[in-house]
């Protein structure tokens, strides 16, 4: 059911919080408020303006998704805004075309003053950025073509008989990374790059294919690891996986008890990484 009300309140929000200047329109003189008109929103969206203020008055007649998706162009909305806007019109929301790759610089800048080993994946578990502490656990990626950066990909072509399947942490994060993959296969569904990855792996990692056929679904969390790296030694921490809500990605960052020798290799792959002053 729409919420006309509702609606109408949260399309004068997001018109007020806006300055012409945003949405690339000159600011002008002898504006009354900071927000833009309801005439330049209207112009935006392609729309009349009888029509949009009506919208803003809880009356006249259901926009339509063609319209609202006009409005949350015009208006700049993020994908939780455009959402839920049009849930308050009575439409299910659009379906995303697919994983977003564009690391936000915000996430970049905190990347290079982390502390510890720390990359960005997106949806379908592609490694889209990292930083230099993350290199000795992860490898060079900057020569490496995009389908040769996939973390399922490089988990699951590893031979049934690898010692790392005999550590049962690597088999619980296996089975997470699946459910997880498993949840983005259902947000993005027809994707060709998902489709590809998951056909692949269906015909090649029989090991994939029986937890694909679970249908376990589970966004992934963080979790204890214990690895025996061949340059810095035993090596126990937790992956901890924070989600960045506006582009549907993860920042996987590794975090040492302080104290611990593990906190002290990543203190000096830092110091390692840091330009000198």
């Amino acid at each position: 059911m729409a919420d006309r009300s509702a609606l109408a309140e949260f399309l004068r929000t997001r018109r007020n919080r806006l300055r012409p200047s945003d949405v690339g329109l000159p600011d002008g003189l002898n504006r009354r408020a900071a927000g833009l008109r309801r005439q330049e929103v209207a112009q935006l969206a392609g729309i009349s303006v009888d029509y949009y203020i009506r919208m803003e008055q809880a009356r006249g007649a259901k926009p339509s998704r063609q319209v609202l998706s006009a409005l949350a162009r015009a208006l700049m909305l993020t994908v939780d805004e455009r959402e839920y806007m049009f849930r308050l019109a009575g439409e299910h929301p659009p379906i995303s075309g697919g994983p977003n790759r564009t690391v936000p610089q915000s996430v970049r800048i905190m990347l290079d003053t982390l502390g510890s080993p720390a990359y960005v994946v997106d949806a379908t578990y592609e490694i889209l950025a990292w930083n230099r502490c993350a290199k000795p656990f992860i490898g060079d990626l900057d020569d490496h073509p995009d389908h040769e950066r996939n973390m399922v990909r490089w988990m699951f072509l590893q031979a049934g008989d690898h010692p790392q399947w005999s550590d049962e942490s690597t088999r619980r994060f296996a089975r997470s990374t699946v459910a997880d993959l498993r949840a983005a296969y259902a947000r993005y569904p027809g994707n060709p790059a998902l489709a590809r990855l998951v056909t692949e792996l269906l015909g090649t990692a029989p090991r994939f294919a029986d937890m694909w056929n679970s249908h376990d679904v589970e966004v992934r969390r963080g979790h204890n690891k214990s690895i025996d790296h061949p340059d810095l030694g035993l090596l126990e921490f937790e992956c901890q996986v924070l989600h960045v809500s506006d582009t549907d990605q993860r920042i996987i960052v590794y975090c040492a008890t302080p104290g611990t020798r593990t906190a002290a290799v990543f203190r000096a792959l830092a110091t390692e990484s840091r330009p000198s002053q």
